[in-house]
Protein backbone atom coordinates (compact mmCIF):
# COMPACT_ATOMS: atom_id res chain seq x y z
CA UNK A 1 0.00 0.00 0.00
CA UNK A 2 2.89 2.36 0.76
CA UNK A 3 4.27 2.00 -2.79
CA UNK A 4 0.82 2.75 -4.20
CA UNK A 5 0.49 5.87 -2.05
CA UNK A 6 4.00 7.06 -2.82
CA UNK A 7 3.75 6.46 -6.57
CA UNK A 8 0.46 8.33 -6.88
CA UNK A 9 1.32 10.97 -4.27
CA UNK A 10 -1.59 10.01 -2.04
CA UNK A 11 -1.56 11.25 1.53
CA UNK A 12 -3.95 8.99 3.47
CA UNK A 13 -5.66 5.63 3.44
CA UNK A 14 -8.98 7.44 3.25
CA UNK A 15 -7.91 9.05 -0.03
CA UNK A 16 -6.94 5.60 -1.37
CA UNK A 17 -10.39 4.31 -0.44
CA UNK A 18 -12.15 7.23 -2.14
CA UNK A 19 -10.06 6.79 -5.30
CA UNK A 20 -10.86 3.08 -5.49
CA UNK A 21 -14.57 3.84 -5.02
CA UNK A 22 -14.44 6.45 -7.82
CA UNK A 23 -12.81 3.95 -10.19
CA UNK A 24 -15.46 1.34 -9.36
CA UNK A 25 -18.41 3.70 -9.71
CA UNK A 26 -17.04 5.17 -12.95
CA UNK A 27 -16.51 1.79 -14.60
CA UNK A 28 -19.96 0.53 -13.73
CA UNK A 29 -21.68 3.76 -14.70
CA UNK A 30 -19.90 4.07 -18.05
CA UNK A 31 -20.89 0.52 -19.00
CA UNK A 32 -24.46 1.20 -17.87
CA UNK A 33 -24.79 4.50 -19.77
CA UNK A 34 -23.28 3.21 -23.02
CA UNK A 35 -26.22 0.86 -23.63
CA UNK A 36 -28.92 3.56 -23.89
CA UNK A 37 -26.63 5.67 -26.07
CA UNK A 38 -26.35 2.79 -28.53
CA UNK A 39 -30.10 2.25 -28.37
CA UNK A 40 -30.63 5.94 -29.14
CA UNK A 41 -28.38 5.54 -32.18
CA UNK A 42 -30.50 2.58 -33.30
CA UNK A 43 -27.85 -0.07 -32.71
CA UNK A 44 -29.18 -3.23 -31.08
CA UNK A 45 -27.84 -6.57 -29.91
CA UNK A 46 -29.54 -8.26 -32.86
CA UNK A 47 -26.33 -7.60 -34.78
CA UNK A 48 -23.61 -8.54 -32.26
CA UNK A 49 -20.77 -7.94 -34.75
CA UNK A 50 -21.76 -4.26 -34.82
CA UNK A 51 -23.12 -3.82 -31.29
CA UNK A 52 -20.27 -5.11 -29.11
CA UNK A 53 -17.34 -3.39 -30.84
CA UNK A 54 -19.23 -0.08 -30.81
CA UNK A 55 -20.23 -0.68 -27.19
CA UNK A 56 -16.60 -1.16 -26.16
CA UNK A 57 -15.45 1.85 -28.21
CA UNK A 58 -18.22 4.03 -26.74
CA UNK A 59 -17.32 3.12 -23.17
CA UNK A 60 -13.91 4.83 -23.52
CA UNK A 61 -15.05 8.47 -23.96
CA UNK A 62 -17.95 8.03 -21.54
CA UNK A 63 -15.49 6.67 -18.96
CA UNK A 64 -13.10 9.60 -19.43
CA UNK A 65 -15.81 12.19 -18.82
CA UNK A 66 -17.29 10.34 -15.87
CA UNK A 67 -13.92 9.73 -14.22
CA UNK A 68 -13.18 13.44 -13.91
CA UNK A 69 -16.82 14.18 -12.98
CA UNK A 70 -16.97 11.61 -10.19
CA UNK A 71 -13.50 12.63 -9.09
CA UNK A 72 -14.79 16.17 -8.70
CA UNK A 73 -17.90 15.03 -6.81
CA UNK A 74 -15.80 12.94 -4.43
CA UNK A 75 -13.31 15.78 -3.84
CA UNK A 76 -10.42 14.22 -5.77
CA UNK A 77 -10.48 16.33 -8.94
CA UNK A 78 -6.75 17.14 -8.85
CA UNK A 79 -5.79 13.46 -8.68
CA UNK A 80 -8.17 12.38 -11.43
CA UNK A 81 -7.37 15.30 -13.73
CA UNK A 82 -3.67 14.39 -13.55
CA UNK A 83 -4.57 10.72 -14.08
CA UNK A 84 -6.77 11.64 -17.05
CA UNK A 85 -4.02 13.66 -18.73
CA UNK A 86 -1.57 10.80 -18.25
CA UNK A 87 -4.05 8.29 -19.70
CA UNK A 88 -4.81 10.45 -22.74
CA UNK A 89 -1.11 10.93 -23.44
CA UNK A 90 -0.57 7.16 -23.22
CA UNK A 91 -3.36 6.63 -25.76
CA UNK A 92 -1.82 9.14 -28.16
CA UNK A 93 -4.46 11.76 -27.44
CA UNK A 94 -2.20 14.07 -25.46
CA UNK A 95 -2.87 16.89 -27.91
CA UNK A 96 -6.26 17.25 -26.22
CA UNK A 97 -4.66 18.30 -22.92
CA UNK A 98 -1.24 19.67 -23.95
CA UNK A 99 -2.39 23.10 -25.03
CA UNK A 100 0.51 25.47 -24.49
CA UNK A 101 -0.61 28.91 -23.47
CA UNK A 102 1.47 31.77 -24.71
CA UNK A 103 1.64 34.93 -22.63
CA UNK A 104 0.28 38.05 -24.28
Amino acid sequence: MANFKERWNIKSNWQVFVIIVVFAVTGSTSAYLSKPILAFLGISKSNPWEYYPLYIILIFPVYQVLLVSFGFLFGQFTFFWAFEKKMLRACGLGFLVNKKRTPK
